[in-house]
């Protein structure tokens, strides 16, 4: 072996052993994300955009007559799963459920305010689209089970595991009255347009300004 050899072969080790070290560390981190929530990924800003340009602008209606328990929810997802016990599982990491699919353990990371807790109790299921929402721009004229199809969607960006307080400030509101912290605004309302695009949703005046100040942005 020459003294040129001699002297490449450790650092071709060592680069080796450098490049098996990054890529640990690369999957470490990439599991440590897997805690935070996994809201569906929503459409893209400039996507969302244009679907806002196309939804009907019309004032909020028959909000009296909202009631919470025309949206039936949690339904059945898989075996004893429900819906909140799929999307806390879904959302959170290393998530250990008991035999009724209850969460026993596990963590849970708040995007709407950078909350995380162990006890999945003090965590809500946020429908980002609110129901009562949902209902003065359109659903009030859908059937039970369009409501229901709606109130359990974990297909679309629409169920999210979120601290309790952050969804009880959030409320019924829309984005011209709530958003979350600063650096979630532009998943949120990206979230929210596709939402109410894929549900022939209406917007208010107000809202679709919100939604378009932020979308801007993004």
């Amino acid at each position: 072996m020459s003294a040129i050899s001699a002297i490449a072969a450790p650092r071709r080790a060592l680069a080796a052993a450098l490049g098996a070290l990054l890529l640990a560390l690369t999957t470490l981190l990439a599991g440590a994300g897997s805690a935070q929530a996994a809201l569906p990924t929503p459409v893209s800003a400039a996507t969302a955009r244009g679907y806002l340009a196309t939804i009907a602008v019309a004032a909020d209606s028959h909000t009296s007559t909202y009631d919470r328990a025309l949206f039936p929810h949690w339904i059945t997802v898989s075996g004893a799963c429900n819906t909140r016990e799929t999307v806390l599982k879904r959302d959170g990491g290393n998530v250990v459920t008991d035999s009724s699919c209850g969460a026993v353990s596990g963590s849970w990371f708040s995007v709407y305010d950078n909350v995380t807790t162990t006890v999945s109790s003090s965590f809500d299921i946020d429908h980002l689209v609110p129901l009562a929402e949902a209902w003065r721009s359109g659903a009030w004229a859908w059937t039970t089970a369009q409501r229901q199809a709606f109130a359990n969607d974990l297909t679309r960006p629409q169920l999210i595991a979120v601290s309790a307080s952050s969804n009880r400030s959030k409320g019924d509101q829309d984005p011209s009255g709530w958003l979350p912290q600063a650096s979630y605004r532009c998943t949120y309302t990206r979230a929210w347009v596709q939402v109410k695009y894929y549900y022939g949703l209406s917007v208010d005046s107000a809202e679709k300004s919100a939604l378009s100040a932020v979308l801007s942005g993004c």
